[in-house]
């Protein structure tokens, strides 16, 4: 299945094959009002993985719970502190599991990819059978990721076999999206041929080099959402050597939601050309609003 942003980016992708001459800018789609209503579900979900661990398996959290009264907990984990908060379960509305991870704010996510202690690594040959030693990700995020991986992957089997779904849907904010965008390279390889993804982070920074970029392109449906002059998603550099995939949707000023075409939209509609440097973002865009949901429990 397609997410809303494939959908309007293959349609911008037609035009410009049939006019080479028309530029990135009007290549650029505004979502419509109810395709930007239609991710509400799933921003709820992302804001939830703040929530702890015991707040979500009993799905008594708040606003965020009560957003989508109908969800099946089936599993829960991490401390909030050296293992993010994540949990699974099935929304019976969309038909589909739910894996959510803790995000983060600013002011810690951005030592992890603005200091120089960070690198490109590999992915774990043992996690990540099969994948290119050529493609390299952040090595914060993939420690983050590993730490919770099988628990997450027992957890969706559980779901899906309870529940008799193929659908897997993967929500993140922030560090919770760095670590769902691997997630969802990793969980494909170990569940049945025939399950279908969408992945939806939030604030994403960026993940891993352009081997990485282009093995998303081609194997996961991901929209990444931008909030104005968020800073996060420009970090780590692609000075550094790493790039984003496609899929991203920026919320400007305006409050438009902008379909954003390949990777790294240059375009000042888009997070790359609306905030150029890290000292032109504003902190307080990184938690939203996304459509009126602030992330956080």
């Amino acid at each position: 299945m397609m997410s809303i942003v494939a959908i309007l980016l293959v349609a911008a992708a037609a035009a410009v094959q049939a006019f080479p001459s028309l530029s990135a800018r009007q290549s650029i789609m505004a979502l419509t009002t109810s395709q930007i209503d239609s991710f509400t579900p799933y921003t709820y979900y992302a804001s939830a993985g703040y929530c702890t661990n015991v707040q979500t398996l009993a799905w008594n959290c708040g606003t965020n719970c009560n957003a989508n009264p109908g969800f099946k907990p089936v599993a829960s984990g991490g401390n909030g502190d050296s293992v993010q908060y994540w949990f699974v379960g099935y929304d019976p509305t969309l038909d589909t599991v739910i894996v959510s991870h803790q995000g983060t704010n600013p002011s810690e996510i951005l030592p992890l990819i603005t200091d120089a202690d960070f690198f490109l690594t590999s992915l774990d040959p043992t996690l990540f059978p099969g994948i290119s030693s050529n493609i390299e990700v952040h090595n914060g995020f993939k420690d983050d990721q590993a730490s919770t991986a099988t628990d997450v992957l027992a957890a969706v089997e559980s779901a899906m076999s309870t529940y008799g779904t193929t659908s897997v849907t993967l929500v993140g904010h922030s560090l919770g999206a760095a670590i769902t965008l691997l997630d969802s390279v990793y969980l494909p390889l170990w569940l049945p041929e025939g399950t279908t993804f969408q992945t939806i982070g939030y604030g994403l920074p960026r993940v891993g080099n352009q081997a990485f970029a282009d093995y998303v392109d081609a194997h996961v449906h991901l929209t990444h959402i931008n909030n104005k002059e968020d800073p996060i998603p420009i970090c780590p550099g692609m000075f550094m050597g790493f790039v984003h995939p496609a899929g991203e949707v920026h919320i400007e000023d305006s409050a438009e939601w902008a379909a954003c075409s390949g990777q790294d939209n240059p375009s000042t509609q888009c997070i790359v050309g609306d905030v150029p440097e890290i000292w032109d973002g504003n902190e307080s865009d990184h938690d939203g609003p996304y459509n009126g949901i602030e992330m956080g429990c």
